[in-house]
């Protein structure tokens, strides 16, 4: 069923409720008189282990890629012994395809210090870090300008209406990064935040044991945080009105897809932008509905579904909905942050999956050697094929190698060589013919060999 209200953008004028014209940075005043607060103040009225159960209840999932739910992560804390406990946002946002939680930023920055707040009184957590990217300079003055309001209208502080946590005053701060996708990984960025190297940590131990300045310490990602004030003003039996519910036979421990989701469309499409609805719309529906059709009227040929470190759909899978199922069932590594670029007919395959190799390749942080070397091996094959200089062999050889890198495969630390994987699995196999006529017959000995698929 469609979305029938904006959550996310309620305050935010964004087809088809309202029009981009109309969008206005909000200030604490426009958020209190829209509403706002009242999902914290109800939640200062709540025992903090109540407030966990509440989001543990409604399946809300994380927003930022690996759709980890969040109460549950929120519910793997030590108990309190007295000293520092921290809340570290990702707003790094440096997926390409990505540009969701911007949007959150520019217009909305108290929808996030209602669920960062939340948050710290659930979960007993002193200090909050945002971590914003690099590039977002902008966005880092409208945040830095929203957090003086609310500290001057008590949301953190010395006289907060939380009171002391961990006896002390509830602290938020803007940090910002350097322009490392590395440090959109949970642990590169706790590093990065301490003025470290930004390099991912070997897990275990979890953020949730040792995080931060080694202290426990809850990440999650804008978007998830922006969704907890809703929750806990309009309950859960709200929240799970929109979405796709758990299918009829799986086990309740596994979580749905349940709310509302930001959808950031991008690529040939007539209107690109950041759209809401509920998840499991199709493509197709997004593309038609919010995006005004295809550009140019070309045909569709795929997408990329959630940033490109998932991988694309097919031809044939326009109709795919965009929900937390998606890897499973389409072939691909999952929905990811819902960054959807979409390609039409025109596109260069071969082309498009250089580039996002060339990307990974660049932004490895060099810790890993099946990363640092098998990346740029694959960008150097792939840019051989883009020239002509290809061979059918060079095919398999691009499988073998992005097949044996990434945290999946077990031979790296974190995911960043999963996207050269689940890049490479996914364009060849759902567009072999389009890199076959690309590549010569291999030959040894006088002998073509066959290509092995």
């Amino acid at each position: 069923m469609p979305l029938q209200e904006p959550v996310l953008t309620k305050r935010i004028p964004t087809p088809p409720f309202g029009d981009f014209s109309q969008r206005k940075l909000i200030s604490y005043e426009d958020f209190v008189a829209t509403g706002g607060y009242v999902g914290l103040k109800k939640a200062i009225d709540m025992q903090p282990s109540d407030i966990i159960d509440t989001m543990k209840a409604s399946e809300l999932r994380g927003r930022g890629g690996a759709g980890f739910p969040a109460g549950v992560k929120w519910s793997f804390l030590p108990p309190q012994d007295g000293k520092p406990r921290y809340l570290a946002v990702n707003s790094d946002e440096s997926e390409p395809g990505t540009f969701k939680d911007r949007m959150l930023l520019d217009f909305d920055p108290h929808i996030l210090l209602e669920g960062i707040a939340i948050c710290m009184r659930a979960c007993q957590l002193d200090t909050t870090y945002i971590y914003i990217r690099g590039e977002y300079h902008h966005q880092a003055k409208v945040l830095n300008a929203a957090i003086d309001e609310a500290y001057a209208n008590n949301i953190f502080g010395p006289n907060s209406i939380m009171g002391k946590i961990n006896d002390r005053e509830p602290r938020c701060f803007v940090h910002r990064g350097a322009g490392a996708y590395i440090c959109g990984e949970e642990t590169a960025l706790l590093n990065s935040l301490e003025g470290k190297r930004g390099w991912p940590r070997i897990k275990p131990p979890f953020p949730a044991v040792a995080g931060a300045f080694g202290r426990p310490t809850i990440i999650n990602n804008v978007e998830t945080l922006a969704m907890c004030g809703p929750i806990i003003d309009r309950g859960v039996d709200w929240f799970k009105t929109m979405g796709v519910a758990r299918p009829e036979g799986v086990p309740p421990h596994v979580p749905a897809s349940y709310g509302p989701k930001l959808i950031g469309v991008s690529g040939h499409v007539n209107r690109p932008g950041v759209y809401e609805e509920n998840l499991g719309i199709t493509v197709r529906e997004m593309i038609e509905k919010y995006c005004g059709g295809m550009r140019n009227g070309k045909k569709f040929k795929s997408a990329v579904p959630g940033g490109i470190a998932m991988g694309v759909l097919g031809t044939d899978q326009i109709d795919a909905p965009l929900d937390f199922d998606i890897g499973r069932n389409f072939g691909c590594l999952g929905l990811g942050t819902a960054g959807v670029i979409v390609m039409d007919e025109d596109t260069d395959m071969v082309a498009m999956a250089r580039n996002v190799v060339r990307f990974f390749s660049h932004e490895s942080c060099g810790q890993c050697t099946p990363c640092r070397e098998g990346s740029n091996w694959v960008y150097k094959t792939l840019k051989r094929i883009e020239e002509g200089n290809g061979t059918t062999a060079d095919l398999d050889l691009l499988l073998e190698v992005s097949g044996s890198q990434g945290a999946m495969p077990g031979t790296t630390i974190c995911g960043l060589a999963d996207g050269t994987n689940w890049a490479i699995k996914t364009f060849l196999n759902k567009f072999w013919d389009d890199f076959e006529s690309r590549v010569k017959p291999s030959k040894i000995a006088g002998y073509s060999l066959p290509v092995l698929v």
